[in-house]
């Protein structure tokens, strides 16, 4: 099997993955998983799709990971994640798809609009 790579993305985090056989190593930006995730949580949500399936110590995964904080992501990851174990099995995707781990989370940070304090957020406004 060679390497698949496959992209994720959570808000402003940008998630690429290298996955390729190996004993279950996940190296995030050139650091253990447990060094740039250092809660659990976290380290659940990355891991979440190899639970799922069964593959914890089959893979190695090489990730880059750039923008966002912590939590997007970590759920830039685990997206990418999920879609490199579907192109490398179809029948992953049976397990993974009623979890909810294929669905790209569109959710985005409003824009803040001139003439206001925030993106809904107004100024006070004073009648007289």
């Amino acid at each position: 099997m060679e390497t698949v790579h496959k992209i994720g993305r959570r808000k402003t985090a940008v998630a690429r993955v290298y996955v390729s056989e190996g004993k279950g190593n996940v190296t995030i930006n050139n650091r253990e998983l447990k060094n740039y995730f250092t809660t659990g949580t976290l380290q659940y949500k990355v891991q979440q799709p190899l639970m799922l399936t069964d593959n914890l110590t089959s893979y190695d995964i090489k990730v880059n990971v750039y923008g966002g904080g912590v939590t997007g992501q970590a759920e830039a990851i685990r997206l990418a994640i999920t879609r490199a174990l579907v192109a490398i099995n179809e029948e992953n995707k049976a397990v993974l798809k009623p979890e909810g781990l294929l669905t790209r989370d569109p959710r985005m940070v409003e824009r803040k609009k001139f003439g206001q304090k925030k993106a809904r957020k107004k100024f006070q406004f004073s009648k007289r």
